[in-house]
């Protein structure tokens, strides 16, 4: 019975460290991800965001970008400032 319970403990914690790789996430297409296509010299940039099938496209209003138009599976966002790209795991 211990044996069982010490089994599924490692199982969820497993579970877990998988689910908080937000790249592993990424790669497999489950939440949503944006690059950056270029920086003009007015440090102006546009990016463009792929949709998760978790969460959608990327929301980056927050980030002073507007959404320019939607188009092939991709969402153009053009932003004032360079957009940094957090490494944490809920960035």
């Amino acid at each position: 019975m211990l044996l069982k319970i010490l089994l599924v403990g490692a199982l969820v914690a497993a579970g877990m460290a998988v689910l908080n790789d937000r790249h592993l996430l990424r790669r497999a297409g489950l939440v949503g991800s944006c690059s950056a296509l270029q920086a003009s010299a007015s440090e102006q940039s546009v990016q463009r965001c792929r949709k998760g099938r978790l969460d959608g496209f990327p929301d980056l209003t927050n980030k002073a970008c507007q959404a320019i138009y939607v188009r092939e599976g991709y969402e153009y966002w053009r932003c004032q400032a360079p957009v940094v790209v957090s490494q944490s795991p809920r960035g």
